[in-house]
């Protein structure tokens, strides 16, 4: 079973919050959430914290933990440890998708990132953010773009993953 997310999907959000989770995506919850069995709700992370300012990222019970174990290994009292801990392990929400396969964020990270009527989820490998769509147009549309200048027009982004493993 695929443990990654891929995809991205525009769904709605009902006045209390409830927005579907898309079903791709609710596998991978399923496979990681080492609790998780048929007929139980799979748990997820929804992280908030203070550096995302305009999106919200959810992580499986596996990989927020793999996260975790990191932020744990540092020297206690380093800035380091200290800092991930208030933004990493501070801001972030365990909560699970209901029967229904959707997912109900509470009011103060909708208002965070200014959702409404509808959601934009995409997804990162090991996480799926969740962005007010017009919010993701406006900041990520020159990403991009901008990545690309200056490349030829026949230009594999592919070969900079060669590049990472150098």
């Amino acid at each position: 079973m695929a443990r990654r997310f891929r995809g991205e999907f525009h769904q709605k959000v009902d006045s209390k919050g409830r927005m579907s989770i898309p079903a791709s995506f609710r596998r991978v919850l399923e496979a990681g959430d080492p609790e998780w069995a048929d007929g139980l709700n799979p748990q997820l992370v929804v992280l908030y914290g203070d550096h995302l300012r305009d999106s919200l990222h959810c992580y499986t019970i596996e990989a927020f933990m793999e996260i975790e174990d990191d932020i744990l290994s540092l020297p206690r009292g380093s800035d380091e440890r200290r800092y991930l801990s208030r933004t990493i392990l501070g801001q972030s929400l365990t909560t699970d998708m209901d029967k229904d396969g959707r997912l109900v964020l509470p009011k103060r990270q909708r208002d965070k990132i200014g959702l409404d009527e509808q959601v934009f989820f995409i997804a990162a490998g090991d996480h799926f953010q969740i962005w007010k769509p017009e919010t993701y147009d406006d900041v990520e549309a020159g990403v991009v773009p901008e990545a690309l200048k200056g490349q030829a027009d026949d230009f594999d982004p592919l070969i900079l993953l060669d590049q990472a493993r150098d």
